[in-house]
Parts: structure tokens; C-alpha cells; sequence
């Protein structure tokens, strides 16, 4: 089957503004060229511009992923996993995406991609399991008058599987080893030190610009905005709201608990800082929740902030 290639799969909408506006909130990317049409007409282009890695996106079935326009292909382009799959092989995890682009694509394009069944690897061990990495080749084009351009190209890697066996049951005490195990220390350098210090003190400190009065964490030598070299800290409020979170299930590493909730905390003071959640069923986690640090020590060796949900 390698070598196989499937036909067009269309998107259901033009290259457009809003999608593009959208995607730049949601990645947190600010650049008149995707945003303003009048700066993108100044760098030569008829209108906004999208940015590259959203060259995937036009092609997305939408919530039903199989959901295609009109006139798209019905085939599979990773039929070939529903082969293996009888042998043995019931899982399937995407390894990884490599994205290559010809050419900027401009608001108005009306793109669609072609599928080529580029790989099956022999059959590989990891810790997943074993099974066979399975990469399909989608070619990405533009219509046009003159004729369809070619303007990238995608890569996409999964894994086709039998899960690894692992023990049902937890051991039903940890090694001796495992318990004496101390959190890692932090590195401290001579731009972090004065944040790791005013841990120990008890204090949320937050690097500032003394020029132009930017705040900036992590810290940094040098200031984002104005490039001054000079710089103080205030202390923070320790208050602010969840941005956003993960929370960590495996492997588990000692000393820490499980499952471990770390959240990326946007400060009232408008910085964000990565830090383990407190007193968090992480099943009650909400993007939006307010927050308030707490200092905690450990191992009698460091002093770290972490946060805790409050009431609105």
C-alpha cells in the first residue's frame, strides 16, 4: 500500500480574516501581517495573510472529523492502519507533524490537499509497545485560474500498536529510595537569583524595567520591549487567575504526588508564571479561576510558590 495515493479533500471555507484573527488570540501571536489588511497591502500582498502553521487548519473536517465538503474524497488516507489493526495492533497514537511551505497564503485562497501513503516502518518496540509507524504525506494547493499551485506539504507520523503489558496492581510500598527522594533544586543564576531569594522570603517578586517600567518573568537580562539593561523587582500581589493548566498522570516521578496539577498563572500584574497547583481536585479545574500563591517548603532545603483555587 505504500506508494498509494488518495484524492482531494476540499476546505469547507476560504483562507478569511476571522479564522486567521482567531487563531492569532488563541496562540497569542501579534502581527499586523495576519491582522490588518492595509499593513499587509504595504508588504505587496492583496490582503491579510494567514499564518503558516495554520496550513493544516483549512483542511479540518470541523468537530465530525470525516465531515467534508461537496465533491471531497471519501477514502481513507490511513486505511492502512484498519489492516494492521486485525494482527494484533489495536492502539494508535500521532507520533509527530512536520509542516514545509512553498509560499505565503493570502485571504480569498480556496485551498484543498492530496494524500500519499508515504512509509510503514518494520515493526518497532518502544515503551508504548510494539507495532509499526505509519507516516502519510499530505500535499496542500491552491486554486487558481492559471492553474492549482502547490503551496506546502505536511508530514503525519502515528503509531499503530499492541500496548506494552504493565502490572495492574500499584507495589504496595514504595522503595526505601524512592521516599528519601528530594525535589530538584532550581538553577539559579544571576538574573533568577533575586526571584529565588524573595522566595525564601516569603515574597512573589517580579522583575521590572526600571526605564520603562515593563514587568517580565521569567527573568531576563534584558528588557523585551525597550532592550534596557536596567531593571529592579516589586513584589506581586500573589493573586491572578488560571490560564491555563495541565496535569500530570505519568511516569510517575518520585517525590512528587499524583496525579500532579501544575497551572500557568497569569498574575493581576499581567505577567504569567508556571507553578503546582494547591488543594486542587483536578477534575474541578477551570481555565479562569481565580488563584492566590502560598509559600511551601520542602525538604527544608527551598521555598516555592504555589497556588490555590479561591472564590471568585
Amino acid at each position: 500500500m505504500v506508494g498509494r495515493e488518495y484524492g482531494r479533500v476540499y476546505a469547507w471555507d476560504r483562507v478569511n480574516a476571522p479564522m486567521i484573527r482567531h487563531w492569532c488570540e488563541i496562540m497569542g501571536i501579534d502581527n499586523p501581517l495576519y491582522t490588518n489588511p492595509e499593513f499587509a497591502r504595504q508588504q505587496g500582498y492583496a490582503d491579510v495573510v494567514a499564518p503558516p502553521g495554520m496550513l493544516q487548519v483549512w483542511g479540518m473536517g470541523g468537530l465530525d472529523q470525516e465531515n467534508f465538503p461537496e465533491g471531497s474524497s471519501t477514502e481513507n488516507n490511513f486505511e492502512v492502519l484498519k489492516v494492521i489493526e486485525p494482527h494484533g495492533y489495536p492502539a494508535v497514537v500521532a507520533v509527530n507533524s512536520d509542516l514545509y511551505f512553498d509560499r505565503q497564503i493570502v485571504a480569498g485562497e480556496r485551498l484543498y490537499f492530496t494524500s500519499r501513503l508515504d512509509s510503514v516502518s518494520e515493526e518497532k518496540t518502544t515503551p508504548l509497545g510494539t507495532g509499526f509507524f505509519v507516516t502519510v504525506l499530505m500535499t496542500y494547493f491552491s486554486q487558481q485560474d492559471a492553474g492549482d499551485e502547490e503551496v506546502g506539504r505536511q508530514l503525519f507520523r502515528v503509531f499503530k500498536f499492541k500496548p506494552a503489558q504493565r502490572p495492574q496492581e500499584k507495589p504496595a510500598a514504595k522503595p526505601a529510595e524512592a521516599k528519601a527522594m528530594k525535589r530538584p533544586l532550581p538553577g539559579v543564576s544571576d538574573d533568577t537569583r533575586f526571584f529565588w531569594e524573595g522566595c525564601e522570603a516569603g515574597k512573589l517578586l517580579i522583575q521590572r524595567c526600571t526605564d520603562c517600567q515593563t514587568l517580565r518573568h521569567p527573568p531576563a537580562p534584558v528588557c523585551i520591549k525597550c532592550h534596557s539593561f536596567d531593571w529592579d523587582s516589586i513584589e506581586a500581589s500573589g493573586k491572578g487567575q488560571l490560564y491555563s493548566f495541565v496535569v500530570m498522570h505519568y511516569p510517575e516521578v518520585p517525590p512528587f504526588d499524583y496525579p500532579n496539577p501544575i497551572g500557568l498563572i497569569e498574575l493581576d500584574e499581567g505577567v504569567r508564571l508556571i507553578a503546582g497547583l494547591v488543594g486542587a481536585d483536578p477534575a474541578t479545574l477551570e481555565i479562569g479561576q481565580r488563584v492566590q500563591v502560598e509559600f511551601h517548603r520542602f525538604d527544608d532545603q527551598q521555598n516555592l510558590p504555589q497556588f490555590r483555587v479561591v472564590a471568585a
